[in-house]
C-alpha cells in the first residue's frame, strides 16, 4: 500500500495547525511555506479537511485556518481513509470474486489481518502524539524527507 500525497500532505497540514493552537489563526501561504506544499493544491486538501469537520476556516485580511477540534482527537487512520478510502493491500480481501484462488487461498487471510493490524496502528496515532512525540524516533515535524530537500 503506497499512500497519496492527498494523505500525507494533509497529515503535515494537521501537524502544523496542531502546532499553533487557538485561537491564532494560520495563513495559507504560511502552511504552504512551512510544509512544502504548492498553495493551489493546498487549499484542496484545506477545502476537503474542512468539509470533514478537522479545520476552521476564515476569510478576509486576517483569516486563516486552525483546528476545528482537539488534536487528540483526530487519529491518522481517519485521514488515511478521508483521502483514501478503507484500502486493503489485496483486492481479493473486499473483493473475492477478483481472484479464482480465493477460496483456496492460504494468503488471503493473512492479507486480511495485516490490513486489520494497519489501520488499528493508525487508529491509535494521534496527530497530538504527533506534535508532541518525545521517545528518541525523529520527530514528527519538521519532515525529515523536508530536511533532505532543504540540504540539498
Amino acid at each position: 500500500m503506497k499512500l497519496s500525497t492527498k494523505s500525507r500532505y494533509s497529515a503535515r497540514i494537521l501537524i502544523e495547525l496542531a502546532r499553533h493552537r487557538q485561537p491564532d489563526l494560520i495563513q495559507t501561504g504560511r502552511i504552504a511555506e512551512r510544509q512544502d506544499i504548492p498553495v493551489k493544491y493546498l487549499e484542496q486538501l484545506i477545502t476537503v479537511l474542512r468539509k470533514a469537520g478537522y479545520i476552521q476556516s476564515f476569510r478576509g485580511p486576517r483569516g486563516g485556518h486552525r483546528l476545528a477540534m482537539e488534536p487528540s482527537r483526530i487519529m491518522l487512520g481517519h485521514i488515511v481513509r478521508l483521502f483514501e478510502g478503507q484500502t486493503d493491500l489485496v483486492q481479493c480481501i473486499a473483493s473475492p470474486e477478483t481472484c479464482t484462488m480465493a477460496d483456496e487461498c492460504r494468503l488471503r487471510l493473512a492479507w486480511q489481518e495485516a490490513t486489520e493490524s494497519l489501520y488499528r496502528r493508525l487508529d491509535d496515532i494521534s496527530i497530538e502524539s504527533l506534535v508532541t512525540r518525545t521517545d528518541g524516533r525523529a520527530p514528527a515535524y519538521p519532515c525529515p524527507q523536508a530536511l533532505l530537500l532543504q540540504n540539498d
